[in-house]
């Protein structure tokens, strides 16, 4: 289960970028039910790119069709930067 303050920060940033409000999204939502095209999920994925300092790579930002795709792989992302890097968790 990905971690609920990350899964907020991701909601928070896709709520903002299609101004609809936050508690309308649920984890499980697809893109599709959120009403989220092709160019909004473009503007969503530099919104969390932003947010949480990361850079998506384009092939897996392709195969995101869900809420809890996306905290997932940014919950990758950070976890690899991290030990990348060699800080603490």
């Amino acid at each position: 289960m990905p971690d609920n303050n990350l899964s907020q920060r991701v909601i928070a940033c896709i709520a903002k970028t299609q101004h609809i409000a936050p508690e309308t999204i649920a984890i499980d939502s697809s893109f599709e039910q959120l009403g989220i095209d092709s160019l909004d999920g473009i503007n969503i994925l530099f919104a969390v790119e932003n947010e949480f300092n990361i850079n998506v790579p384009d092939d897996a930002a392709r195969s995101i069709r869900t809420v809890r795709q996306m905290v997932e792989g940014v919950e990758k992302l950070i976890d690899g930067q991290s030990s990348a890097q060699g800080e603490p968790q």
